[in-house]
């Protein structure tokens, strides 16, 4: 290959890197960013994930307990049959699914969270009252690129 092809084969590598690396960064947007994203909320406050992301729901655990003991007779015995029987039949996902919520909210606490919806990156960094997790990263990374 001659020279000059060569060097424009370079210089065109180079053109197209200076566009398609920030391209593909705002494409990607914050999640490009924030390697590790937690977000803490309940039923009552909705949240519009960006996939990816470990979700708490506060209220995920009373919810559980809700559907266990939905209508059960007023004789003890007979109702402690009933969450029993519900307890075998769940199996493997209603011990994970019992284990995650009280999980998450042994987290929220341990990590401080005073109100939600709260965003969390990298354990460090938090925004609250945003329900768009998106936003909330973006806004995160902003105040990381000016106080790194």
């Amino acid at each position: 290959m001659p020279a000059s092809i060569s060097r424009f084969a370079s210089g065109w590598r180079t053109l197209v890197l200076a566009f398609a690396l920030p391209a593909s960064l705002a494409i990607l947007g914050p999640a490009a960013f924030a390697a590790d994203v937690l977000v803490v909320t309940d039923s009552h406050h909705p949240v519009k994930t960006m996939g990816g992301e470990r979700l708490i729901e506060l209220d995920a655990a009373p919810r559980i307990e809700a559907e266990l003991s939905a209508e059960l007779p007023a004789d003890p015995k007979q109702a402690t049959a009933i969450v029993k029987r519900r307890l075998g039949s769940g199996g493997a996902d209603l011990q994970r699914r019992i284990a995650s919520a009280y999980q998450g909210v042994t987290d929220a606490w341990s990590l401080g969270i005073t109100s939600i919806p709260a965003v969390v990156v990298d354990l460090r960094y938090v925004v609250y009252g945003e329900p768009d997790v998106a936003r909330a990263v973006a806004r995160i990374e902003q105040h990381r690129r000016t106080e790194p």
